[in-house]
């Protein structure tokens, strides 16, 4: 009944506003120019009704899917937001651009975009788009937000000039004019770090949709234990799934009353998996694994895609789709060419995540998983003053603490070291629990071994050298700053290991 009421309600809006645009058509563009919008969600992973999840139900993304092309096998290249938009917003793996480490050269030591490298934005100005970013939202009477004061969620890792946006959305452009706009949506944040966020969204939930994800309903991946906190958590999560997908509808629903609808290409997406202990900043299927869905004019309705593709591929689709020149040296592939050949292979990468100390690579086929561990002498949960806030990282830490978790899960989360190399038979094993690399003679794992080493030659993956002392100390600089205890306790870990060779 609560769906019913909400799709009459949107229904109603939407009659509202086609009825007074009647009278004032928009002026048409060029047919060749379509306007391109990128719908990108923080923390989420593909737990969409249109990807098999079952305990709620997401019908505007349903409906893109439905109206599109929706891709089975996208993956993200870098699982955490900075070093993921760095890499989005260039079409360059964020391992070769320099832009690997997560909220880098934030501090008095900068990165700079190598040669050549045109954040996209700035290609689309240059070819006579105006560019956006925002939340995708007229402002309406009850609003109390500022409106088009700021521009939307951006995160890149290295210097950029805010002028590659003209506003935070497209409402301010000339009549006619094309746009480039990126719908910035905080999905996963939404339920927040603490019990009592994660309660209020729960709360809000019950208020928009007249119920709220019952979290005895929830089935967690096998490497986390059943407990109350993390059902909470979850079924939060799922919630906050939900109000992403009714944001989404609202933005379809504005292009369709503004009669853009049909002239625009529409991209949905997420920055990386959901934000939990094995899922964000790690390169299993629950980090890495996101949702992609593509509507619009010269885009197959309908239709399903197997092959893999990485998130970087939006660059090359989106400039191919407004006629731009695709830059030669950009490693995005525009999925949609007549003469595109799928991806073999596709590859990720996490190297320091705020004060952690990291570098995991991995390369994945349609078949297997190769995960390549830099420091196999350090916990997977290494201290992180971010992740340990989190109520659900605090109570595993409880529970192995007080010795009650179970020997798989203990084992996955709380082992002392790591493996230096894991093999995931993927698609078999969706949770990567088996590793068979220690077992292993399959020639499969020589084989990604070589794969993984020719991608890191090839791309010139800039994160095999540690990062230098000064760009580590002015980064954490910026931290300290903040006066973080932990953070400041957390850089003297990370400091002592590298003495150690840890």
């Amino acid at each position: 009944m609560t769906m019913r009421i909400t799709l009459l309600i949107l229904t109603a809006i939407t009659t509202a506003r086609a009825v007074a645009d009647a009278a004032n058509p928009p002026v048409a563009v060029d047919p060749a120019r379509p306007n391109i919008v990128w719908i990108v969600v923080d923390d989420m992973s593909a737990n969409f009704s249109c990807y098999g999840e079952t305990l709620i139900q997401t019908p505007y993304v349903d409906q893109l899917a439905r109206e599109g092309t929706r891709f089975t096998k996208a993956f993200i290249t870098a699982p955490v937001c900075s070093a993921c938009r760095s890499a989005l917003i260039t079409g360059m793996y964020q391992t070769t651009i320099g832009a690997q480490n997560h909220r880098s050269g934030r501090g008095k030591e900068k990165i700079h975009l190598p040669a050549g490298v045109i954040p996209i934005p700035l290609l689309f100005q240059q070819a006579g788009y105006f560019t956006c970013i925002g939340d995708g939202l007229l402002p309406v009477a009850s609003d109390k937000r500022p409106q088009r004061v700021r521009l939307g969620k951006t995160d890149y890792n290295f210097e950029w000039d805010p002028q590659i946006y003209d506003s935070p959305d497209w409402a301010d452009r000339r009549p006619g004019q094309p746009f480039f706009m990126q719908v910035q949506l905080p999905g996963g944040k939404l339920r927040g770090d603490s019990l009592a966020s994660i309660q209020k969204l729960a709360a809000r939930a019950r208020a928009e949709f007249g119920e709220s994800t019952s979290p005895d309903k929830v089935t967690l991946p096998p490497y986390y234990p059943p407990d109350p906190v993390l059902r909470d958590d979850w079924a939060a999560y799922l919630d906050s799934v939900r109000i992403t997908d009714q944001h989404v509808g609202k933005v379809i629903d504005r292009l369709r009353s503004e009669q853009i609808l049909d002239q625009t290409i529409v991209i949905f997406m997420t920055d990386h998996g959901i934000s939990h202990a094995r899922g964000k900043q790690f390169l299993y299927d629950e980090g890495t694994h996101v949702p992609l869905v593509v509507r619009g004019p010269g885009i197959p309705h309908g239709a399903v895609r197997t092959d893999l593709v990485e998130h970087i591929d939006l660059a090359a689709l989106s400039l191919a789709a407004a006629g731009i020149q695709i830059p030669a040296s950009m490693q995005a592939r525009n999925i949609f060419a007549a003469d595109y050949s799928p991806r073999e292979a596709v590859f990720a990468a996490r190297d320091r995540c705020d004060e952690t100390v990291d570098r995991i690579r991995s390369v994945r086929t349609d078949r297997w998983l190769y995960i390549r561990n830099g420091f196999p002498n350090r916990p997977l949960l290494q201290p992180n003053a971010y992740k340990d806030n989190k109520a659900i990282v605090k109570q595993l830490r409880l529970l192995h603490d007080k010795g009650e978790l179970p020997p798989m899960q203990e084992a996955l989360l709380f082992s002392p070291t790591r493996p230096a190399e894991e093999l995931y038979e993927w698609t078999t094993d969706r949770y990567q629990v088996h590793n068979l690399a220690p077992s292993t003679n399959l020639p499969v794992l020589t084989e990604m071994r070589k794969r993984l080493d020719n991608w890191i030659a090839a791309t010139h993956d800039l994160g095999q050298q540690p990062e230098s002392e000064a760009m580590f100390d002015s980064d954490m600089a910026v931290y300290l700053a903040r006066g973080n205890p932990t953070v400041e306790k957390n850089i003297a870990i990370m400091k002592q290991w590298a003495k150690e060779g840890k």
